[in-house]
């Protein structure tokens, strides 16, 4: 079950009487660890005051490391633990680790301590788990009974939790918390490993992200990305992505790993789907989807500027930006204020985005920039260029009236000769190798310097050249560097106001998903979702969204799952009649009102569903050794230790992997386990071809409990 550590703090000059309850929970201190890489978080933390180890699945988190800082604001660590080697935004983020805000802010910032990276090490924090003796589990079982058991309790498919989990282990046996005096073979008591989840957050494994197919990577048909890319194959996420922008695909595939049960988020989504559905905003829909199409990744560029690293191709994705923000700006000015979302937008997007707008469209030349390839800049912004421009274009008939009279002064012999300018190296004058000039003697001219020989010409400088290069100077360099000068000087402004920027990456990707689900709730007939406090899973006419798509014709199904109808279902029927279908739709009609989506029913009512857990399909695992049964096992373990009176709970053909009596008792025993629990008792979906059950009379008991 999900256990959220609390502290009984106060900040007072005269504290009140503490309770020996509450002077337990005093002295109570958690000794977190983390791990970031690759836009996924891995936590594992350690409760002196239960003495349990909560660990938090692989979770997806971006740069801004939101995910992080909830986490530590609801757990409120004493020790930070990190590996020395990290990524720079988790590194910059631990140095900079805000004071807890609020009654827990006497209790100041957590201290980080950093150890080397080799200590974190994947197979060396999996040896340390397995290696240790934990009190829960007797010292007589054998090597492989302990694997087994930890792998039911401990997430070892999630890399970073495992890793971050190792970390710990070695950082207590250093620390000592609790056992500081005690004779050194004496070890930090470890009594239970618990699963941490956010309070708001809905509980999902990976093996139910795979069951329902909510994600699905297919190798990439080219031959030139079979390598590294990768693409969507048919999943939830493949057909509701329609985003315009890639901070929209982002953004939709981190709701979708942290599905919600804070209804009032939920609602103000479905809030804004509704108001993109109806008839007469489609021209509007129309329009914020084209603006969104130019909304590029702005934080690359401003890195680059910062690092004045910038390319052509930069500017231009920046001023398309910024001038589909305002676009987006005033179309949003225009829409009912009452919508949360388009008054955050038309407040957030600042007059700053037209002053950067302006900014590059007065200063830089697009077209000069891609001809030349470099930054150039616009006529009028700087006289010095302007004049220096001029004397450049005009250069080539001044060279050719100058060669002319560089010709009458040279040997008769000579048939015609030019002059050139070439950049870092000035004005010079090229002759044609004559038959005679064979060998570096033969070179000199009379009243010319040798330079070098190239292509058969012969560069020389004169003394009219000297005198070009005394007036005019070297005109290119001059120019490049008065440009880059000014595009050093435009970078400044716009990095003084790219807080703005910032803002229009988050609301833009809330808006494009949000379009992206209304989008193809109008073209697939979806209909809102209504949440409920109550217990309650009410589907009318459900559809399971991938295969409706798939199947030529599809029935729809209800579901009723409640005090009134009963909370466990148990379904029977020949192969190939639609059991697991049903199971996944109820499954996925629950997760899209999670995330604040529209569902394909005629109408639904979702209580407040604190988790998800599946056993559906059996993942092989290599790893570990596990064979299929007992990886059954772990995710029908999973549910069993974790799922809650708010939990859905989806069981395909529990059993079948062993022999039939101990298959039909196994799944006797888990069912009568949530009979026991009453009105505590999960959303229960179990289907089955063991009708033995009704001979054991389990269905009557269950009518009878009327759960």
């Amino acid at each position: 079950m999900t256990t959220t550590a609390t502290f009984a703090t106060h900040c007072q000059l005269q504290p009140p009487p503490i309770t020996e309850e509450e002077d337990e929970q005093e002295q109570s201190e958690i000794y977190m660890c983390v791990l970031w890489y690759g836009g996924n978080l891995g936590v594992a933390y350690y409760d002196t005051g239960d003495c349990s180890i909560y660990l938090m699945s692989d979770s997806p988190d971006n740069e801004d490391l939101k995910l992080l800082q909830k986490v530590i604001d609801e757990v409120l660590p004493k020790y930070i633990l990190s590996s020395a080697k990290q990524d720079y935004n988790i590194a910059k983020f631990l140095t900079n680790l805000s004071t807890f805000e609020g009654d827990e802010q006497c209790r100041g910032k957590p201290e980080v301590v950093l150890y080397p990276n080799m200590d974190f090490g994947l197979e060396v924090s999996k040896q340390r788990i397995l290696s240790r003796q934990f009190p829960f589990i007797p010292s007589h079982v054998t090597a492989t009974e302990k694997i087994l058991y930890l792998s039911s309790i401990i997430p070892f498919e999630s890399l970073l939790v495992v890793r971050a989990l190792g970390g710990l282990l070695k950082f207590l046996d250093r620390k000592r918390p609790g056992v500081e005096l005690e004779d050194r073979h004496t070890t930090v008591p470890i009594l239970a490993f618990k699963k941490f989840v956010l309070t708001d957050i809905v509980n999902m494994d990976q093996d139910t992200y795979y069951v329902l197919q909510i994600f699905k990577s297919e190798v990439h048909p080219s031959v030139y990305k079979q390598a590294s890319g990768k693409k969507e194959g048919l999943s939830l996420y493949g057909i509701l992505n329609h985003c315009r922008c890639s901070w929209g695909e982002k953004l939709m595939r981190l709701w979708f790993m942290r599905p919600t049960r804070d209804l009032t988020v939920l609602n103000k989504r479905l809030d804004v789907i509704q108001f993109f559905l109806l008839a007469q905003n489609h021209e509007t829909v129309l329009t914020l989807q084209d603006c969104l199409k130019n909304i590029k990744n702005v934080p690359l560029i401003l890195r680059r500027m910062a690092l004045s690293n910038t390319k052509v191709s930069d500017w231009q994705a920046l001023y398309k930006t910024v001038y589909s923000a305002v676009c987006l700006r005033d179309t949003c000015r225009s829409l009912p204020s009452s919508i949360e979302l388009f008054q955050t937008i038309s407040k957030v997007f600042t007059d700053d985005l037209h002053y950067i707008a302006s900014l590059i469209s007065k200063v830089v030349d697009f077209e000069g920039s891609i001809s030349e390839n470099h930054f150039t800049v616009r006529p009028n912004v700087d006289p010095t260029i302007d004049e220096k421009k001029r004397k450049l274009m005009g250069l080539s008939d001044f060279l050719t009236e100058v060669a002319r009279k560089e010709l009458e002064d040279l040997d008769n012999r000579i048939p015609s000769c030019s002059v050139i300018y070439i950049p870092l190296i000035g004005f010079l004058l090229s002759i044609p190798r004559l038959p005679t000039m064979v060998d570096k003697n033969d070179f000199e001219i009379e009243g010319l310097d040798f330079m070098f020989l190239s292509e058969e010409k012969l560069h020389y400088r004169s003394n009219r050249t000297k005198e070009l290069d005394s007036l005019l100077g070297d005109l290119h360099c001059e120019i490049r560097d008065q440009e880059t000068l000014i595009m050093y000087q435009l970078q400044t402004k716009i990095l003084e106001r790219s807080t703005v920027l910032s803002e229009v990456i988050e609301y833009t990707a809330q808006l494009d998903v949000l379009l992206s689900l209304a989008v193809i709730a109008r073209e697939n007939g979806y209909t809102r979702p209504h949440f409920s406090h109550s217990h309650i899973i009410h589907i009318k006419d459900g559809r399971h969204p991938l295969m409706e798509l798939c199947a030529k014709t599809f029935v729809p199904n209800s579901v009723d799952s409640s005090e009134a109808y009963g909370r466990i279902k148990i379904l029977t029927g020949p192969n190939s009649s639609g059991k697991s279908v049903y199971l996944k739709q109820v499954g996925l009609i629950t997760f899209m009102a999670l995330i604040g989506s529209y569902v394909p029913a005629t109408e639904a009512e979702i209580g407040a569903v604190d988790g998800i857990y599946t056993r559906i399909h059996s993942r092989e695992s290599v790893s570990l050794g596990l064979s299929t049964f007992m990886i059954d096992l772990n995710q029908v373990a999973k549910a069993v230790n974790n799922a809650t009176e708010r939990s859905l709970v989806l069981i395909d053909e529990f059993g079948k992997g062993t022999n039939t009596v101990d298959g039909v008792s196994l799944l006797a025993a888990v069912v009568r386990h949530w009979i026991k629990q009453a009105t505590q008792c999960p959303h229960i979906f179990v289907a089955t071809n063991f009708h033995s059950l009704v001979q054991l009379k389990l269905c009557l008991i269950l009518l009878l409990c009327n759960i």
